[in-house]
């Protein structure tokens, strides 16, 4: 029976499948923070807003989303998707990086709508007081949420979004079921070759872990420097 040997990891083109896995993983993260927190706040002020045409369709994003397991949204963006569009289109599409786009939108819509809802918490708990106020000194809808009542809900819902965060890190994973060379796919890659999988998925574990606890403490740290208030 062969011994762990965490050697093997930091040879050659193992290390470097690993390196360029977790670096993936990691670009996929971010993006997805970046694409998702906009989307949310725009879905949670939908469900805020005046018109029940709108609070309807953030509240079809929100559920619909919600209700369908990520590994059934990648498969879709990945394999559904792309077949509705023009040929020319499609035919773009997969001259690049089909995988990791449709894994793109995959998380960005999922994840999008767990903060959507966090993001709507965060404005509820602001005074309804601060939004009349907003009202008499003439600003419209969106105009209060931008300039009084968003600020401060965001500052409330940074603990829940970095918990999304932390969900959204460990759902990168599910990528590799559509061929996105993230971490797990490289360690599935490595312990193909090398037939070692105890070094190679106890890599992709503590990668997994070192950076959960990280955005943990994060969240740990903000909320004993910033105690949640209503406001």
């Amino acid at each position: 029976m062969p011994h762990f040997d965490p050697a093997l990891l930091l040879s050659g083109d193992y290390r470097d499948w690993l390196t360029s896995g977790l670096l993936l993983s990691l670009q996929l993260t971010a993006i997805t923070l970046l694409c998702a927190v906009p989307l949310a706040a725009g879905v949670a002020l939908l469900r805020l807003a005046p018109l029940r045409t709108l609070n309807w369709l953030g509240a079809a994003f929100v559920e619909v989303i919600r209700n369908v397991p990520l590994l059934a949204h990648m498969l879709f963006w990945y394999f559904g998707a792309p077949e509705l569009l023009p040929q020319t289109w499609k035919e773009g599409l997969y001259a690049g990086n089909v995988e990791a786009v449709a894994a793109v939108l995959a998380l960005t819509l999922y994840t999008a709508a767990y903060m959507a809802e966090d993001i709507r918490s965060g404005v509820r708990a602001i005074a309804r007081q601060q939004s009349e106020a907003g009202r008499a000194l003439g600003f419209g809808f969106l105009a209060t949420m931008r300039l009084f009542i968003l600020p401060q809900a965001l500052r409330i819902t940074v603990p829940p979004l970095i918990s999304q965060t932390l969900n959204l890190w460990k759902n990168t994973s599910i990528a590799t079921v559509i061929g996105v060379a993230e971490l797990m796919y490289q360690a599935q890659r490595v312990e193909t070759s090398s037939f070692r999988s105890v070094e190679a998925f106890a890599f992709a574990t503590a990668c997994y872990l070192s950076l959960s606890l990280a955005i943990g403490a994060v969240g740990i740290l903000y909320q004993r420097r910033y105690p949640v208030r209503t406001l």
